[in-house]
């Protein structure tokens, strides 16, 4: 949680008092938090949750990249810290465990736009083509359900994972195939 205060430092996000101490909110730790009911009705007097949460929760994940490329010690506190907190109810992984928010929304919107109409592209000229050449599309029929589930995957990034492998798989082999300077 201090890194996440040095975070906003660093990013110049202001970060109130209450949003701190909020981050150490649970109810089933009175050590961690102090008089949990009253935190929460003032900060909820003061705050949009929602908000709040992404505002956080950016933070989180920037502080956790810088971590792992400046200190990977302190990187392994932090994982650490993590399993540590998952054994009891604590605020702070609500907003640990959101998704990173993205920096580049419009972007991603874009991204997902040209993926559905590339899953269209593909199924009309698939149509257009099994029309023309009289190919009976109903021996296909088996691999409908391998198809949309690729599709899905495709649509929301499931394949990030294997993507993100290869490229340290390749960027590896490049580095070793180099000669040392």
């Amino acid at each position: 949680m201090e890194q996440t205060v040095e975070q906003a430092a660093l990013d110049s996000v202001p970060l109130a008092d209450v949003e701190k101490r909020m981050m150490y909110f649970t109810e089933s730790d009175p050590a961690s938090c102090d008089d949990p009911i009253g935190l929460n009705d003032e900060f909820e007097a003061q705050y949009e949750t929602k908000e709040y949460e992404t505002k956080i929760s950016r933070l989180l994940h920037h502080a956790y990249r810088r971590l792992k490329e400046e200190n990977p010690e302190r990187k392994r506190n932090w994982d650490e810290a993590i399993r540590t907190l998952r054994k009891g109810d604590h605020y702070f992984l609500v907003m640990w465990d959101m998704a990173a928010p993205s920096e580049h929304p419009t972007r991603d919107t874009f991204i997902l736009l040209g993926i559905g109409m590339l899953i269209a592209v593909v199924i009309v000229t698939a149509a257009i083509l099994a029309s023309n050449y009289n190919i009976n599309l109903d021996r296909y029929q088996k691999y409908l359900p391998i198809a949309v589930v690729l599709l899905v995957l495709l649509a929301s990034g499931g394949f990030r994972p294997f993507y993100r492998l290869l490229r340290t798989w390749f960027s590896r082999e490049s580095n070793e195939s180099e000669p040392p300077a």
